[in-house]
């Protein structure tokens, strides 16, 4: 089952979106959220899998969330769902995480194809953006981590656990393991310990 939070400041839509998805035997609504703020404490109590998120919310915006969710939450997937086809918007979704972007006008039919394939794993952009994605200058670039990562790596180069970093930081076991792994899909590393390796020699770069 694939836990989806919807956050969307018109509850009209987000009663479309229930409404909808109530016929998938594979997907439920487990929460939802009119703000930014509202969004992040319905992740605290709640397992999701992944966020339809819209990127102009009150409180906390959704470039912000997305970011805020992908170092607190690296598990969950975002997609971006939007009236907003800029460029500039679309490129600092995608920088701050999210792994779909969907326009508004789109169809629920395509919304349901985006979460199941972000939640396999893929990507999913929407036909009528008008960005080329073929273009690896306008996608996050392979490599750089986020700034919840730099942390969790320098604690690596100190030989901590995870659960000692989890304590440090305060934030899941289970967060830090999902870091790890995607630390070392981002750079490319291989072997148990490459992780440790990588990082003792980043280490300069914190001191």
């Amino acid at each position: 089952m694939i836990n989806v939070v919807i956050a969307e400041d018109h509850n009209c839509l987000i009663e479309g979106i229930d409404l909808f998805f109530k016929f998938e035997d594979d997907i439920t609504i487990v929460g939802t959220a009119n703000n930014g703020k509202d969004l992040l404490d319905v992740l605290k109590k709640k397992h999701v899998d992944v966020v339809i998120l819209d990127v102009r919310m009150p409180d906390v915006d959704g470039i912000e969330a997305a970011e805020l969710i992908a170092e607190n939450y690296p598990y969950i997937k975002v997609i971006a769902f939007t009236m907003f086809d800029q460029k500039d918007i679309v490129v600092k979704m995608i920088k701050a995480g999210a792994k779909g972007y969907l326009l508004k006008s789109s169809s629920l039919k395509n919304l349901l194809s985006a979460i199941r394939k972000v939640y396999d794993g893929e990507h999913y952009y929407d036909v009528n953006l008008t960005i080329d994605f073929t273009n690896n200058s306008n996608a996050k670039k392979k490599g750089v981590l986020t700034k919840r990562q730099n942390q969790i790596l320098e604690l690596i180069s100190e030989h901590k656990t995870n659960s000692e970093i989890a304590e440090i930081l305060c934030i899941g076991k289970h967060t830090v393991a999902t870091h790890r792994k995607n630390m070392i899909q981002k750079l490319n590393l291989t072997g148990q310990n490459s992780l440790l390796s990588y990082a003792i020699k980043k280490r300069y770069e914190f001191e």
